[in-house]
């Protein structure tokens, strides 16, 4: 088990993904350098959100 770094709380690394979840690993690695750092959860949430707001990522 890892603990997420935004939310603090434990996550199974090895557990299946979302399509979300891969999009905001994608963001992790390539933009905000985190990538392993955050739980899936918060990996679909700032995939959602870049979906929403990030235009400059959604060419």
């Amino acid at each position: 088990m890892k603990c997420c770094t935004m939310c603090k709380k434990e996550y199974d690394e090895t557990a299946a993904r979302s399509e979300y979840a891969e999009a905001g690993e994608w963001l992790a690695g390539e933009v905000w350098l985190d990538a392993g750092e955050l739980c899936p959860l918060c990996l679909e949430n700032r995939a959602r959100l870049v979906m929403m707001y990030g235009h400059e990522y959604n060419t």
